[in-house]
């Protein structure tokens, strides 16, 4: 059966894949993609993508690492990216492994625009969790821009 109105949906996607795939082969090797899939991963793939392009992380393929969704210009520091579209606060699972540093991007679809919720070290957000969880847990959009107010400027990632 055939949807025509989500034709315009569709060429944006497009349009979303080639604009990044420029911006990522300046520092990523051509196989690496984001995919821009509308089955949830959109979000998601946004809020790294525009990490790429506003601090310059560079990706590493989401399956390789759990909890770290690349590293910052200095090559060393680990960075968790997440992102909303709900104005609601991040969710984190409850892994061993933590990223040094977390970038927490909300996007209000409406106009186009994303903001910096949180950029500071990851301990920050996570101190705001229970010790011991299942599955995942989420911060409430009050709890992440109270753990951004805990962080220095010195501890911010600065944007390129």
């Amino acid at each position: 059966m055939r949807i025509p109105i989500i034709k315009d949906l569709v060429e944006g996607r497009r349009k979303l894949q080639e604009y990044y795939a420029k911006i990522l082969r300046k520092t990523h090797n051509e196989s690496f993609k984001l995919r821009f899939t509308l089955d949830g991963n959109l979000v998601g793939d946004l809020g790294e993508a525009l990490a790429a392009e506003h601090f310059g992380i560079k990706l590493v393929d989401t399956k390789s690492t759990v909890g770290i969704d690349g590293y910052a210009p200095d090559g060393v520091t680990t960075v968790q990216v997440k992102a909303t579209g709900t104005g609601r606060g991040p969710a984190f699972r409850n892994t061993e492994t933590r990223a040094d540093h977390l970038l927490f991007f909300q996007i209000d679809f409406e106009v186009a625009e994303a903001i910096v919720v949180y950029n500071g070290p990851e301990h920050y957000a996570v101190s705001l969790l229970p010790k011991e969880f299942a599955n995942q847990r989420s911060l409430t959009a009050k709890q992440i821009r109270d753990a951004d107010a805990m962080v220095p400027d010195e501890e911010r990632l600065p944007r390129i």
